[in-house]
């Protein structure tokens, strides 16, 4: 990063106490560029910050990040995944635990949400547990703080919890002027995103609103917007146009498997048993990265013609999901918000014990999904879905009504506001110190 001196002092001082104005007593806010001085009247600097810790996070910032480009132009908007923050072995470690617990030791990972799912003072949490958080807080902090000081944004805004605590932390102590505010990812809030010293919160539901103000937060920082998807998943898309488009046959009744399953078993002899379920029927299976999955789906589609589509790893979900009637997921936070803003009735398998878990109970409870834990259990609730087309008109029905599409746009627009009053602040103090 450049740096500049000013050749006299006044101007020094002047450039010095303007730093302070964005980035209160930073250590690094003494890093600047030539340019900053003349950034006071300029377009709004918005900063999303996520953790690649699973992929809901990423993609909730994402999908903030393409709806600006679309609905507001004129704003700068940067995505920053914290774990670029940190090094190498270290950012492996994380992502690479996080994801082995969930899916090999469930239980685990339930314990570990439960145990520190308490007030975020932390007085009763394990002390292991804390002692781990200031620790991460510590690795990654510097760096993440460098680059919000080249960035200079005039509001940030969190999709995961660590860099909201973190900066909550510079926020209480009056190191940090702009707002901060925090977008949680799933239909359930752990206390691990509260914090004080967020300036707001966007939650997906009036549930998680009334929860917050439960624990002091005003309702006047609350945003009951919904989980930010993708603007595709938004735009009207014609069935039989994408049915044409993947070579399915837009009559029939067609069964979306996402993720590859889920863990739900032997998907290969899995998809047999589903399309024996119903002659009239036809399955999609995205199997993602699992390229020997693929390979075994391709081959068995040879024995179903034109009635089983195995796809990988693809940019083509909204497409895929216009195409479905039902859809077969795990209950992430994400991919659940883009599956009610598409109006697909769920069948949820084997949630993790924390997250998924609420996320299920959630929309269970909400009439838009069915629950099915093993391999057995899924072929009879799809049985029962298949054989009943107003109950999954009801649950269609149900996914639209709850389902907020417009929650990027909402998010985006709130965030606008907050960063015209931020640069309203600087202003009027650089006229004070001039």
């Amino acid at each position: 990063m450049r740096s500049t001196s000013l050749n006299f002092i006044g101007g020094l001082r002047l450039r010095q106490r303007w730093d302070q104005q964005i980035f209160g007593n930073f250590e690094l806010s003494r890093i600047f560029d030539r340019n900053r001085s003349s950034r006071v009247m300029t377009a709004p600097r918005l900063l999303i910050l996520s953790v690649s810790a699973g992929s809901g996070h990423v993609r909730a910032a994402q999908a903030i990040e393409a709806q600006a480009r679309l609905s507001f132009p004129a704003m700068q908007v940067q995505h920053l995944d914290i774990m670029q923050c940190v090094p190498l072995a270290f950012r492996k470690i994380y992502t690479d635990w996080y994801m082995a617990l969930a899916s090999r030791l469930p239980e685990a990972w339930g314990w570990l949400y439960r145990k520190t799912d308490c007030p975020s003072e932390g007085r009763h949490r394990p002390g292991w547990l804390d002692a781990t958080r200031k620790l991460l807080q510590q690795i990654c902090t510097r760096r993440m703080l460098a680059d919000i000081a080249q960035f200079a944004p005039h509001a940030i805004l969190c999709t995961h919890f660590l860099p909201a605590e973190i900066l909550a932390n510079h926020k209480r102590l009056g190191r940090l002027s702009c707002p901060l505010w925090v977008q949680v990812t799933d239909f359930d809030l752990h206390q691990m995103w509260v914090h004080e010293g967020i300036s707001g919160y966007f939650v997906a539901n009036e549930e998680l609103a009334y929860r917050l103000q439960a624990q002091g937060v005003p309702r006047a920082h609350l945003v009951v917007a919904g989980i930010p998807v993708m603007p595709d998943f938004i735009a009207p898309l014609s069935r039989r146009a994408c049915a044409k488009y993947f070579g399915l046959d837009p009559e029939r009744t067609t069964i979306l498997i996402m993720g590859g399953g889920g863990g739900i078993g032997n998907m290969a002899a899995l998809a047999q048993r589903l399309l024996k379920l119903d002659a009239n029927s036809q399955l999609i299976i995205m199997a993602g990265k699992n390229q020997a999955l693929l390979t075994a789906l391709q081959s068995m589609a040879a024995l179903f013609p034109q009635r089983l589509l195995a796809i990988g790893f693809t940019s083509e979900v909204p497409a895929l999901m216009a195409c479905a009637d039902i859809a077969i997921t795990k209950p992430g936070g994400l991919s659940t918000s883009e599956c009610l803003v598409m109006g697909l009735p769920m069948v949820l398998v084997n949630p993790i014990p924390g997250q998924e878990e609420r996320n299920a109970g959630f929309l269970l409870q909400e009439g838009v999904a069915v629950r099915a834990d093993d391999a057995a259990t899924l072929t009879y609730r799809l049985q029962r879905l298949l054989a009943d087309p107003l109950q999954r008109q009801s649950m269609r029905t149900r996914a639209l009504a709850l389902a907020k599409p417009k929650a990027a746009t909402e998010v985006l627009q709130i965030m606008s506001q907050a960063m015209s009053a931020h640069q309203k602040t600087i202003e009027t103090t650089m006229k004070t110190i001039c």
